[in-house]
């Protein structure tokens, strides 16, 4: 029996881990749907995480002021952790429970999306951004680990990941990041294959294939 250390407990963890996410797809298209409906119309997507999901967060504002698969035009998307001059400003000047709220209270509009990550759903910093999201008028989206959570309570919507591992909660958050960035331009009529780009049954089944 492998440990839960071992590459063989990893695999094993992520592809019990993948199989209960996939529920989640009907979540992930539809808040593609109205994300690209958002941008589309002129709002903007913010974006934060700490550490991990701090990269995670910034992937996903890649994959759309760039491209995820196909070419089409930027979408307006900012993380806020990348603001290195505002954030330890704030860090110095207000503390860390404000370094995203202050972001978000400056740059966020009435009809914008917020989506934060967090593992643990306890980050104190990411929860007020999603509280002060709210209150702003913003669509505060978050994707976390096991819920119900601090993070998925103050979010209009939450993804959580149902996964033993802080490292498999984030390997799953990429897949949504994939799977949203994916759905986004599905909405917007330049993904070629919709279906590959949103069906988990291929990826579950390749990793089944993974011996345990």
């Amino acid at each position: 029996m492998p440990t839960a250390g071992s590459s063989a407990g990893h695999l094993r963890h992520l592809r019990e881990s993948l199989d209960a996410f996939a529920p989640h797809a009907d979540a992930l298209d539809r808040w593609g749907r109205e994300l690209a409906a958002a941008l589309r119309g002129g709002a903007r997507l913010l974006a934060a995480g700490n550490g991990g999901s701090a990269a995670e967060a910034q992937h996903l504002t890649a994959e759309l002021v760039g491209r995820y698969v196909e070419d089409r035009e930027p979408l307006s998307a900012l993380s806020l952790h990348a603001e290195t001059s505002s954030l330890t400003a704030i860090l110095n000047d207000y503390g860390p429970d404000e370094v995203y709220a202050r972001q978000v209270r400056a740059h966020g509009r009435p009809g914008d999306v917020l989506v934060l990550l967090s593992t643990s759903g306890r980050s104190r910093n990411v929860v007020a951004a999603a509280e002060a999201g709210r209150r702003a008028g913003l669509r505060v989206w978050a994707l976390t680990g096991p819920g119900p959570n601090d993070l998925s309570r103050a979010a209009d919507e939450a993804v959580c990941v149902d996964a033993p591992s802080t490292a498999t909660v984030q390997e799953l958050h990429l897949v949504a990041v994939h799977m949203l960035a994916g759905a986004v331009d599905v909405a917007l009529g330049v993904a070629r294959r919709p279906a590959q780009v949103l069906d988990l049954s291929g990826l579950a089944a390749a990793a089944r294939e993974v011996p345990a």
